[in-house]
């Protein structure tokens, strides 16, 4: 398996993963796409799991804010992550995900937002957000799965607020 920064002739095998990972619907698919052409977009964030020069895995992490006030702090989304069904439950987000994480960490990016199974994402170091003074109002969704990963010692005693996801994730 090879992790690898996405480029842009993986395209359409990455549609193809999120399309099939999700159930065979365009939402996520479609997401990225409208990620990838906002200011958000992170080329190094954008990450794939090739297997015999096939696309069988992504992960998208991007640029949000962490709002409070006339305070605004960078953070980073992690939305979508997709395995292709033939080859999930064999460690392939995971390894996603690390390398996201460390990527994140040498671009010094301190904070990773995400909502997602309160079950799978706690073993990569993700907690519930609401607990350290973050919020999210633009989707309602349960404490359990709002979940915030702190790759910067004590960062999360200083940024407070809302998370705001950016234009793309609502168009």
């Amino acid at each position: 398996m090879n992790i690898r920064t996405e480029t842009k002739e993986d395209y359409i095998q990455v549609y193809d993963v999120n399309f099939m990972a999700f159930g065979d619907r365009e939402d996520e698919a479609r997401l990225v796409e409208r990620i990838r052409e906002s200011q958000y977009f992170v080329p190094q964030l954008s990450i794939v799991a090739e297997n015999d020069n096939e696309i069988v895995g992504h992960l998208l992490m991007s640029k949000a804010k962490v709002v409070e006030g006339n305070s605004k702090h960078e953070v980073v989304v992690l939305a979508p992550i997709a395995v292709k069904p033939d080859f999930q439950k064999q460690g392939i987000g995971k390894q996603l995900i690390f390398e996201g994480l460390k990527r994140c960490k040498e671009s010094n990016y301190n904070l990773i937002l995400l909502i997602g199974h309160p079950t799978y994402y706690p073993k990569f170091g993700f907690k519930p957000a609401r607990t350290y003074g973050l919020e999210l109002k633009q989707f309602q969704v349960p404490d359990e799965v709002f979940m915030v990963c702190e790759l910067k010692k004590n960062e999360l005693c200083s940024i407070k607020g809302e998370l705001i996801y950016p234009e793309a994730f609502f168009e």
